[in-house]
């Protein structure tokens, strides 16, 4: 288990070249930084974990009237598998349940074993597929709707 003295903190247009640079070093199909910036223009609740000072992951969530959806959800590489996703999962449900939202989605690749098995640990459950939502090498890869009641 990761110890440490974590905080979260709404992610600030100064943190968008940093989170930019981890996404394009965690996904072979990254946001850019202005995917990020547009998220927060449209009200999106988009956030910094920090272990500290230091931040150590990030994620966007959308609200719409009783629903929310992780729109982004990452760890930086070295501090992956530590029970950080869960962490950062865990304050998300957190906020869309304060938020009034009875329901929390997202989608996944089916090719992201890991994160599936952090999903499923978290409570959400499969619910739907949408084809070719995803670009990947050579094509186009589905992604798994996953749901969780609030």
């Amino acid at each position: 288990m990761t110890v440490g003295d974590f905080r979260f903190v709404p992610m600030q247009e100064s943190d968008l070249a940093w989170v930019a640079a981890q996404d394009r070093l965690l996904y072979p199909f990254p946001w850019s930084e202005g995917n990020f910036s547009d998220s927060m223009s449209a009200g999106y609740s988009c956030w910094m974990m920090l272990d500290g000072p230091v931040p150590v992951g990030y994620a966007v969530l959308m609200r719409v009237i009783d629903e929310a959806h992780i729109l982004n959800v990452s760890v930086v590489a070295d501090r992956q598998r530590g029970g950080l996703g869960r962490r950062l999962l865990d304050h998300l449900a957190g906020t869309a349940r304060d938020a009034g939202a009875t329901q929390l989605f997202l989608e996944v690749r089916p090719s992201n074993a890991a994160a599936l098995a952090l999903y499923a640990r978290a409570g959400f459950e499969t619910i739907g597929r949408r084809k070719g939502y995803y670009p990947a090498e050579g094509g186009r890869e589905d992604a798994l709707v996953m749901r969780l009641p609030l």
